[in-house]
């Protein structure tokens, strides 16, 4: 049960999106823009990365939500349930990898991130911008992790939402929809 009061139609993080929408714009347009917006790395890629942060947090709205977005970016569902289990023999090429083992390191503490961990990544490939942003999506989806548990957000009723939250979060992105989430609600 939530800590606060939010809509019962709304789970995880839309509910309190919905419930200050004034905090969430800012957050919201961040998450777009790093989730969605031009990058060098791919979509899936950037959602693979949100997935092992919410994994490591055990945040189980989160890791699903972002595993199921991954997945429809990636057209198949190997590759997230690899990543949480060994970065190491993943099918990811070496330079996401090295971004994974980074993002992990933030979702411990900031201070974990190694100057060896950053050189892998740079020995595989990856440019100054790809670290930045990998650091910044991991550290935004620990506030994300934590502001979901922290309020006790509750599950969706069935797995089913998760297919609906990906396919929304693929077709929209971080959007806030333009009509709102009332059509969520069960008659």
């Amino acid at each position: 049960m939530p800590h606060i009061s939010l809509e019962d139609h709304l789970p995880g993080i839309t509910g309190l999106l919905e419930y200050r929408k004034d905090s969430a714009q800012p957050i919201r347009e961040l998450t777009q823009l790093l989730l969605r917006g031009p990058s060098t790395l791919t979509e899936g890629e950037r959602e693979l990365i949100a997935t092992i942060v919410s994994h490591g947090n055990e945040c189980k709205f989160c890791t699903t939500a972002h595993t199921a977005a991954a997945d429809k970016l990636l057209g198949e569902y190997e590759t997230t349930q690899a990543i949480k289990k060994d970065i190491e023999s993943a099918p990811v090429n070496e330079k996401m990898k090295a971004l994974l083992v980074i993002a992990k390191q933030v979702q411990q503490s900031g201070k974990n991130v190694t100057a060896a961990a950053v050189g892998r990544a740079k020995d595989a490939g990856a440019t100054d911008i790809e670290i930045h942003d990998t650091v910044l999506i991991a550290a935004l989806f620990c506030l994300y992790n934590r502001y979901v548990d922290g309020l006790s957000t509750r599950l969706p009723d069935t797995s089913d939402y998760f297919n609906t939250l990906a396919e929304r979060l693929v077709t929209n992105g971080y959007t806030r929809l333009p009509q709102g989430y009332d059509h969520l609600k069960k008659n």
